[in-house]
């Protein structure tokens, strides 16, 4: 099991210990280049998973607005991608194995 996350070449997220949720890839916060990620004030709420937090990217000559996202409390059940990071499909590459 590997997964690893680039923009335009260039890995900003890569791990042997991700989740599943949703048909997205969630990579524990350790695997992810924090220079690579800045917080914004973007939040949505999943009616199921909780208030969504988000990081506009920076790598490979490109910053990608709210193009990740993360729950730094999710709801009961899904307490497994506490602070995990996801990303949006088309604006970063993702790969898991």
């Amino acid at each position: 099991m590997h997964a690893t996350a680039r923009v335009n070449g260039t890995t900003i997220a890569e791990t042997d210990a991700y989740k599943i949720v949703d048909g997205n890839v969630y990579f524990p916060p350790s695997s992810i280049t924090k220079d690579n990620f800045s917080s914004t004030a973007t939040h949505t709420t999943c009616p199921y998973k909780g208030k969504a937090s988000y990081y506009t990217i920076e790598a490979g000559g490109h910053q990608l607005n709210d193009a990740a996202w993360y729950y730094p409390e999710p709801k009961s059940g899904f307490e497994k991608i506490r602070d995990y990071v996801a990303f949006y499909k088309g604006s970063v590459e993702v790969k898991a194995e």
